[in-house]
């Protein structure tokens, strides 16, 4: 194989970001779509000029005609879906969240380690330069010893009677759906998990935390405070503050405007400067990442585990969110 060909599990919007990414890779081709109707795929399929529509998920697992997939389910949906592509023997990239549990993202990694094949988390930002430089920055020690690290994520919900991030039954609400980059970029920064966490949620009619707020403490002293909400106009940022300064990011975890994306840099002593960011299609990293673990037999660059520290710190949020206690992480 030379050549990776992709599946589409699902025809949700956020496809429109990756199916750009997928066809400007010399090494992916976009080969089928699959919907839980014919009739939507094939009619997803003449929208896209992709070749194959499949009436059913597992039809198109089980087609020989993909080697790897693209899931985009409802967060409900990520393990059992996950966990078919890889026994049909197809490499995975799953939305972020993995999973609401731990139970199965577990049975998600256990069946990767099984079939060989690879499985990886879709965290797109992770993958962009901009989160690779902080990390950089970080490791060298440049912003000294870190302290803060704070991110907000927020985004005014228009539609929301048909909306599956308002359905519980979903596992919807703001933590998993957009909460999820700050605490990720938390981890990144920091390198672990934390140790403690205390979490604040405003529950929507629904019973999804339509809003929600954290405060996670990680070993050595270092604090991250991050938000996130489905109720306010969109707005995204995150800070890393160390004992030598600081670096400030205005478009984090988004791809939108791609040109006004910022990040300055202010020392303990001196004026504020600009970081120059090389500009990178937001989603084409996560492709090409996938490509080099399919065919290079590379490492994924975000590991298994740190998905899973993902998923266990949210749980613990929600967890404290529900007691109004400190949850401290096992």
């Amino acid at each position: 194989m030379n050549k990776v060909r992709w599946g589409l599990v699902s025809t949700a919007n956020i496809n429109r970001r990756v199916i750009p990414a997928i066809r400007a890779s010399q090494r992916g081709e976009l080969a089928a779509v699959a919907s839980r109707s014919l009739e939507t795929a094939r009619a997803y399929a003449a929208q896209w000029e992709i070749p194959l529509s499949f009436g059913s998920y597992q039809e198109m697992l089980d087609s020989g005609r993909v080697d790897a997939v693209y899931i985009s389910l409802p967060n409900h949906l990520h393990a059992e879906w996950t966990i078919k592509a890889l026994r049909a023997g197809v490499h995975v990239l799953c939305e972020k969240p993995f999973a609401p549990s731990l139970e199965a993202v577990d049975a998600m990694i256990a069946a990767s380690r099984e079939t060989g094949r690879v499985l990886a988390e879709a965290f797109m930002y992770r993958h962009h330069p901009q989160t690779k430089i902080v990390g950089e920055w970080v490791r060298a020690g440049r912003l000294g010893r870190i302290e803060l690290v704070s991110g907000v994520f927020n985004f005014k919900i228009m539609n929301r009677q048909s909306n599956v991030r308002l359905v519980k039954e979903y596992a919807g609400g703001s933590l998993w759906d957009v909460g999820v980059y700050p605490l990720s970029f938390a981890q990144y920064v920091y390198g672990a998990a934390p140790q403690w966490v205390l979490g604040s949620q405003r529950l929507g009619e629904s019973g999804v935390d339509e809003s929600f707020a954290g405060l996670m403490g990680y070993q050595g002293g270092g604090v991250a405070q991050i938000a996130s909400s489905l109720r306010s106009p969109f707005y995204t940022q995150a800070t890393v503050v160390g004992e030598e300064g600081r670096l400030e990011l205005n478009r984090p975890f988004t791809g939108q405007n791609e040109g006004q994306r910022r990040m300055l840099f202010t020392p303990a002593q001196g004026e504020p400067q600009e970081v120059p960011v090389p500009e990178a299609e937001l989603y084409s990293g996560e492709i090409e990442d996938m490509h080099a673990a399919i065919l290079d037999g590379a490492a994924p660059y975000l590991s298994l585990e740190e998905t899973r520290q993902h998923v266990r710190t949210a749980l613990a949020l929600y967890e404290s969110a529900a007691s109004q206690q400190v949850v401290y992480l096992r």
